[in-house]
């Protein structure tokens, strides 16, 4: 069971207006566009482009968040809501919120301490997190930070099994309470941001820490003679300057890394195996066989997809499109929840996340069927505002955002929430 934070909605919104008569305002603001800017003002553009950019011309990203106004919610008065709960139970979990941490990898872009503060502010709030296959840190030291917070694992399907194995065996062996399985990553999409600046943080040795931090992948890197990942390039200060920085995030010394070579190995191994466009319905039975964790598929947009899936005997169901980062032009998950959760009817918890920024976007999604959400950029952004309290800022304001929408909307907890609470806006 996660923690509880100690203060309702009212008493988060008091604070802050009491905060204010001696001169202190919130570390991270509370709108989400002067969030973005506030952390778009501290990062790197290489580091906010690929934060906060999407694939194409971010067609995606747009229609995530304009799916969201095609809702209107309806209140209702007298009903009583001086008392609110917003807990739910999820996977035979009560938590304190229906908020999850979406994986995001690659923290370190935001912040030097990345998944690690990150997984403070979690624990600090009581929200599970979702350790990204792509960290900056390896999911031991992060589930050390979360105590007893529950924490999910995020699983990019590589191309060797034997690794795929290890990362499962690993997260169950810290407390993961379950595999989310990414779907739709199996190639990087066209992500234009990134591309027009040329810069992809993997190959700066960013972002690869569950693999560096593995034995089989460690294994694998021994087993790969020293010139089968060759490519020649100019050499110029700059790809010195990347060669040094790849040995600085490989493990142990900085200069045996760049010495042995290892560093850059390492880097192009990942290239070489970290996702893998093969991989069909068939291999998620290795993983069926393979774990007795709750699986998770995260991706799922086609209501035949979901039917597939509950047929395949999964836990749980991620409606995503990767907040618009893969695919320019894809259907919105709002628009596709409602028909997913009615084929799902029930069997399995049926998540959202892709464009969540408010706690009237909360209430939306649980209002069109879904047992609870996942939480992206804004996370990101309040951590590379103030590390481990951006991040808990950002959490305690989306939660009493829904809190107070949910009770101003006249239900006293989740289960009153529902389709009834919403009406849909008319075609223009």
């Amino acid at each position: 069971m996660a923690k509880t934070p100690s203060s309702s909605a009212t008493d988060w919104q008091a604070d802050i207006y009491l905060n204010g008569l001696a001169g202190q305002r919130p570390l991270v603001s509370t709108q989400p566009q002067q969030l973005e800017e506030q952390a778009r003002r501290k990062m790197s553009e290489q580091a906010f482009a690929y934060v906060a950019g999407g694939a194409g011309a971010e067609r995606t990203m747009a229609a995530n968040r304009a799916a969201f106004d095609h809702w209107h919610i309806v209140p209702q008065m007298l009903r009583n809501v001086a008392q609110r709960d917003t807990s739910i139970d999820l996977l035979g979990i009560t938590l304190p919120s229906p908020l999850l941490l979406a994986p995001i990898g690659v923290l370190e872009l935001a912040h030097r301490e990345a998944d690690l503060a990150v997984a403070r502010a979690a624990s600090q709030a009581g929200i599970p997190y979702i350790f990204s296959n792509q960290a900056s840190v390896p999911m031991e030291r992060v589930a050390a930070a979360m105590d007893e917070t529950p924490r999910f694992f995020q699983l990019y399907w590589s191309k060797s099994n034997d690794l795929v194995l290890s990362f499962v065996q690993r997260a169950e062996a810290c407390g993961c309470r379950g595999i989310v399985v990414t779907l739709d990553t199996t190639m990087l999409g066209w992500r234009t941001r990134d591309l027009d600046l040329g810069y992809l943080p993997f190959l700066h040795g960013k972002g690869i820490a569950q693999y560096t931090s593995d034995p089989v992948f460690q294994k694998l890197l021994d087993e790969t003679p020293d010139d089968a990942t060759t490519v020649k390039r100019k050499v110029t200060l700059d790809a010195v300057l990347g060669l040094i920085e790849m040995a600085r995030h490989y493990p142990g010394s900085t200069w045996t890394a760049l010495r042995s070579g290892r560093a850059l190995r390492a880097v192009r191994q990942f290239v070489g195996m970290y996702s893998n466009p093969a991989v069909t319905w068939s291999d998620l039975q290795f993983l069926r066989k393979n774990t007795r964790l709750p699986i998770l598929l995260k991706g799922i947009l086609h209501r035949a997809d979901a039917r597939r899936a509950l047929s395949m005997g999964v836990d749980g169901i991620i409606v995503s499109n990767h907040g618009g980062r893969q695919v320019d032009g894809s259907v919105a998950t709002l628009d596709v929840l409602p028909p997913i959760v009615e084929d799902v009817n029930g069997q399995v918890p049926v998540l959202l996340d892709s464009g969540i920024r408010t706690g009237a976007d909360v209430f939306k999604a649980l209002a069109l069927g879904a047992n609870a959400v996942c939480l992206g950029r804004p996370y990101v952004y309040g951590l590379a505002i103030g590390g481990q309290r951006g991040v808990y800022e950002v959490l305690r304001h989306l939660m009493a955002d829904f809190e107070l929408t949910m009770g101003l909307a006249g239900c006293k907890n989740v289960a009153e929430i529902s389709r009834d609470s919403l009406l849909q806006a008319p075609l223009t």
